[in-house]
């Protein structure tokens, strides 16, 4: 896939342009006491568009959080009938196919299914043995940040991160994907199809790397609190969403694409197997891809949108470019994260090979 050096745009702040559109309810009786559980990223249960949701479907939402997409397989293997809608993204959507955890969607049961752009609709993440087992919701990159304050020259590159005047003010998400930044930085840039070798060369990297991190954030707001705090002056970042939320708090932060590329993401919601609150999944679904929740969501995350129709019809002209709504090929200048098959579990050993390594 190809690289970019285009700098990638920090959200808009909330309240741009408030969605004024009324949400799609699934076809059907809206059902009075119903539940819907989630098991999906920070942001994507916010009251500011969750609460009107519970009030007009009466389905009262509970949210739990993960911090990355290698937490979802335990929590539904543990069992108990938790949970009933979940967001991996596309590098984890076949795992949870095959893994039995999902069910089919019944995309009839989705109005507004065809304005999701075509590119995620036919996605082979969420297209299984003719059949569709997720509703696109969000898209973006995971980019670079770092305090505005504390360089004198912007960093360019993901060789900085290995610099040893920035001594415990690096950062790094706790995910495998920072396999694939090492992996970069030493030149393998088929970095979803690493050999042994290279995962070994990636791990020896992070671990030469390890003693100048001060810490390997796991959730938006660790990552947020550090660079409150002065801890941490450069990381990656999802993108949009923690400069904002710095942004609240005057902290002045810059996200940038480094000149060795950025991952690309998009995240689905699917529906878990056997669900009791299929009604109350369905209805959730439908608001999710309306205005109510494809702007509620770019508002707080600043991230994409996949509905098209409803992001025209919620985003200011301003924010409908700055997310790249009509430039949806911007995600093929990323590298689009991908499922790992049966080399996930080499990855993740190697990762975690790092984090136990003195």
């Amino acid at each position: 896939m190809k690289t970019t050096t285009t700098r990638c745009p920090a959200r808009l702040k909330g309240g741009l342009l408030a969605a004024s559109v009324a949400m799609t309810l699934s076809a059907g009786t809206v059902f009075a006491d119903g539940e819907v559980n989630l098991l999906t990223w920070e942001g994507y249960a916010d009251d500011s568009f969750i609460k009107q949701f519970e009030e007009d479907s009466g389905c009262k939402v509970s949210a739990t959080y993960v911090g990355s997409n290698d937490d979802f397989a335990p929590k539904l293997a543990a069992g108990g009938g938790v949970y009933d809608l979940i967001t991996p993204s596309i590098d984890t959507t076949k795992i949870m196919i095959q893994a039995g955890f999902v069910e089919p969607v019944d995309v009839s049961k989705v109005p507004r299914w065809e304005e999701i752009y075509e590119k995620f609709r036919t996605s082979e993440g969420i297209n299984h043995d003719g059949e569709v087992y997720g509703v696109p919701f969000s898209w973006g990159s995971i980019p670079f940040m770092y305090r505005v304050d504390k360089f004198d020259t912007p960093p360019t590159s993901l060789n900085q991160l290995w610099d040893s005047e920035l001594d415990g003010r690096i950062s790094l998400w706790d995910d495998k994907s920072a396999l694939y930044v090492a992996s970069r930085v030493i030149g393998n840039m088929d970095i979803y199809n690493l050999t042994d070798e290279q995962l070994e060369a990636a791990k020896a990297k992070l671990i030469e790397q390890k003693p100048l991190v001060r810490k390997y954030w796991a959730t938006a707001g660790e990552l947020v609190d550090l660079y409150a705090a002065g801890e941490v002056w450069i990381s990656n970042t999802w993108g949009g969403y923690q400069s904002a939320l710095l942004a609240e708090q005057d902290i002045e932060v810059q996200e940038f694409i480094p000149e060795e590329g950025a991952e690309g993401w998009m995240d689905s919601w699917m529906i878990v197997k056997d669900t009791p609150n299929l009604d109350c999944a369905y209805q959730f679904i439908n608001m999710a891809i309306s205005e109510q929740g494809q702007c509620g969501m770019s508002n707080v995350n600043g991230y994409s949108s996949t509905n098209v129709v409803a992001a025209k019809n919620c985003m200011s002209e301003e924010q409908f470019t700055a997310l790249h709504q009509d430039d949806v090929d911007y995600l093929d200048s990323l590298l689009l994260w991908t499922n790992l098959g049966p080399r996930l579990e080499a990855y993740t050993n190697t990762w975690n090979a790092v984090k136990a390594a003195n």
